[in-house]
């Protein structure tokens, strides 16, 4: 889909109240959106419908709605601390930032910038790691931490939550768990 093609789409629904740039009035926060009364309403029955016909309507499948904040132990057994990492590299050109391995490589330091087309010097730009995990402090106290993780995805909360609910439903392999949530 183009760029003008999505931005009208985006217009539409921002004007008839569907989708609402998040913190909107305070400056907004990029790809953070919230829904509308026309959004929520659209979300919800689209929802119910997926929860009736892949959940309600199957023996084979049973739901769970688990916390989208997780302990920092289940993204270090799964990998996530480690793996969710993407080297990110401001363009001094436009002031916007791009993953490096999206970018068109021209040599081993100079890459082509998505959007004023001009060379970014990885030399002066200097690549830099981005954790994919947003981390959360679940402490009662600041001056003593204890941080947590949101999930990226919907699966962890399956995966950890696995030997209760199978213990609950006594339901014999195989059988799947099906979860709608944020992430």
């Amino acid at each position: 889909m183009s760029e003008d093609k999505l931005a009208k789409i985006v217009s539409l629904c921002r004007r008839r109240g569907f989708v609402f740039g998040g913190s909107e009035i305070y400056g907004g926060l990029s790809s953070i959106w919230d829904y509308g009364p026309l959004g929520a309403k659209l979300k919800k029955r689209i929802k119910d419908i997926w929860w009736d016909t892949y959940v309600e309507k199957r023996e084979d499948i049973v739901g769970l709605d688990s916390s989208i904040a997780m302990h920092e132990g289940v993204f270090r057994a799964s990998g996530h601390l480690e793996g969710f990492v993407d080297l990110l590299v401001d363009c001094p050109h436009c002031k916007k930032r791009f993953r490096i391995d999206k970018l068109e490589k021209i040599n081993e330091n100079l890459y082509k910038c998505l959007e004023c087309k001009k060379h970014i010097d990885t030399q002066k730009s200097r690549p830099r790691k981005f954790n994919l995990m947003l981390k959360t402090n679940v402490s009662a106290t600041e001056d003593e931490p204890y941080y947590a993780y949101l999930r990226p995805e919907t699966a962890q909360g399956i995966f950890v939550n696995f030997g209760n609910v199978l213990e609950v439903t006594h339901k014999k392999l195989p059988f799947g768990i099906a979860q709608i949530g944020k992430a």
